[in-house]
């Protein structure tokens, strides 16, 4: 195996293949990553057996075929501390990756390609293509009400949901829930639920390019596969039934607040300083065209904020967790937004004013 490679071209797949391999593995193959030079085609591959990254790019002199396992982090901060018009000459010789740049000679230990694990084929699979931008503004509009490290291990990932007309992502901790649908024709004869794990996710949004480039999803019975001409991203699914969505979404809410998303989220923000470290929770009480917003802590301290809203209906007093409300004005990108409520014991369901395809419900609090 020998090649040579500029080091504009190797850094960036390679810094996004590195981000899957775990510091700590129990396997030492697990720390490496798989380079195989095919051509004059370089791919390069990292597992932490959750999630794989397959990052390729196209070398000018590729001179001789063959494939390796080296340290994934050493060969990544070798790249960064080289200068960027660097060029770097990579050769195998004698089970040891010897790369040089300019008057730099670095020697690699390596492993077997044969030990390196590669997720396996689905003979099932349905498959879907959408662009890369929207696919991102789905997950970046959604992932952030993923659960964390929930015992209920199935909120701690993505709801795919793929039927014959739509696409839609849900996330939720039991608190409060995100949802994103765009309507699109796909190959599914049946509506078809898949969780993807908060790490597949997080690394998924992370490759993802903004313009109309298209990506290429496929669905297996235990595992989700994104293609795009720079990379194939594998994820393993969470074995788990996601909650009933539906069922949190509130139906009839008959009291609507239209707000400056921004004003509303600065209000909030600012009003949070005070609320309890612990809880967070604040008071919002809606009046004629406005909203009064509170917050205390054990210290005795109070904060409060007027708002001005449209709003037109009986006065309503609801506790919520300031955090969930500052989160869900911040992934909204449009001027206003809409808020529905009920009664101070139920949800309100919050939407962009002008009737984006993204979707929240935060849960009240009792205070």
């Amino acid at each position: 195996m020998q090649f040579e490679i500029s080091r504009e071209t190797l850094i960036k797949p390679l810094q996004l293949v590195t981000g899957v391999v775990e510091r700590r593995q129990t396997l030492p193959v697990l720390s490496n990553v798989l380079l195989v030079l095919d051509g004059n085609q370089l791919s390069m591959t990292g597992t932490d057996l959750e999630v794989e990254l397959i990052g390729r790019v196209e070398i000018e002199n590729g001179s001789q075929s063959g494939e390796v396992t080296v340290p994934a982090r050493k060969l990544m901060d070798i790249c960064k501390s080289l200068p960027d018009s660097a060029s770097l000459k990579m050769e195998l010789d004698d089970n040891k990756l010897v790369i040089r740049s300019g008057r730099s000679r670095f020697t690699l230990s390596t492993l077997p390609p044969s030990d390196f694990p590669s997720a396996e084929e689905s003979s099932e699979a349905l498959e879907f293509s959408i662009s890369q931008e929207r696919l991102k503004e789905m997950l970046d509009s959604t992932s952030f009400a993923m659960a964390q490290q929930d015992v209920r291990y199935y909120l701690n990932g993505l709801l795919f949901e793929v039927s014959p007309n739509f696409l839609r992502v849900v996330a939720t901790d039991g608190h409060r829930l995100a949802m994103d649908t765009e309507d699109m024709s796909t190959s599914a004869d049946k509506i078809i639920q898949v969780i993807v794990p908060r790490k597949g996710i997080l690394e998924l949004a992370r490759l993802l390019a903004e313009g109309e480039d298209s990506v290429d999803i496929v669905i297996g019975s235990n595992h989700i596969r994104a293609k795009t001409a720079n990379f194939t991203f594998t994820s393993k699914l969470v074995d788990g039934k996601f909650p009933d969505y539906d069922r949190v979404l509130p139906k009839g809410g008959d009291k609507k607040i239209i707000a400056d998303r921004n004003e509303l989220r600065q209000s909030l923000s600012r009003t949070a300083i005070l609320s309890n470290e612990k809880f967070r929770g604040i008071r919002l009480t809606l009046l004629d065209d406005e909203i009064k917003i509170l917050a205390n802590n054990p210290e005795q301290e109070e904060a409060e904020e007027i708002v001005a809203v449209e709003y037109k209906g009986d006065s309503l007093e609801i506790g919520f967790n300031v955090s969930y409300l500052i989160d869900v004005l911040t992934v909204l990108d449009t001027e206003t937004v809409q808020v529905i409520v009920s009664d101070s014991n139920s949800s309100a369901l919050i939407q962009g004013a002008d009737g984006s395809s993204a979707l929240y419900v935060v849960m009240p609090m009792r205070l």
